[in-house]
């Protein structure tokens, strides 16, 4: 699947614009963490574009990934769909053991943290947002407190430690600032 093909597909499963933008994301996280990495940029920002497809249809958060399986099963390749899955392991049972399936897991709680580190600054921008504060709002469990910090250090498993993680996305999501709005 082409990614103009993929993200047509989101378009029709996703309504609200706080999920498009949060799967666009993940999307750019995805694919910076992949170039740094020396993965396919291509596969890993379709896991990152695709991984919640299925948010607004779920209705159990057993189903979440499942859904995302029955969706874009004949459409994308086993291991863009196992790596969906694995983001919500807790549920679907599909422990995650590749560096993608990790860094997916971090990608999606980072994210998260980010914006809302780009949502307390004055402007309200992407660009004023520093490593330091991701780190020093990481260690503050009242801020942004739905970005599990342990699914952050998921990217520990895939060897890039949190540090690095944290330049990897601060640096995908400020060059992509303009689709985020922020």
């Amino acid at each position: 699947m082409k990614r103009e093909e993929a993200f047509d597909l989101v378009k029709q499963n996703t309504n609200k614009e706080n999920l498009l933008k949060h799967m666009l994301a993940v999307e750019a996280i995805m694919r910076k963490t992949a170039e740094v990495l020396g993965e396919d940029k291509e596969k890993w920002g379709l896991v990152g574009l695709l991984h919640d497809i299925d948010f607004e249809a779920m209705t159990d958060p057993k189903d979440h990934g499942v859904i995302a399986a029955d969706i874009l099963q004949g459409k994308v390749d086993d291991e863009i769909i196992r790596a969906i899955k694995s983001h919500n392991f807790e549920y679907t049972g599909a422990t995650p053991n590749s560096k993608m399936e990790y860094c997916l897991i971090a990608a999606d709680s980072i994210s998260g943290l980010i914006i809302a580190c780009a949502l307390v600054m004055p402007s309200r921008k992407l660009a004023e947002v520093k490593e330091e504060s991701i780190a020093k709002r990481f260690k503050e469990k009242d801020f942004a407190r739905n970005c599990s910090r342990e699914r952050i250090v998921f990217c520990e498993k895939a060897e890039i430690p949190k540090e690095k993680f944290y330049e990897i996305a601060l640096t995908a999501l400020q060059e992509n600032a303009k689709s985020f709005g922020l």
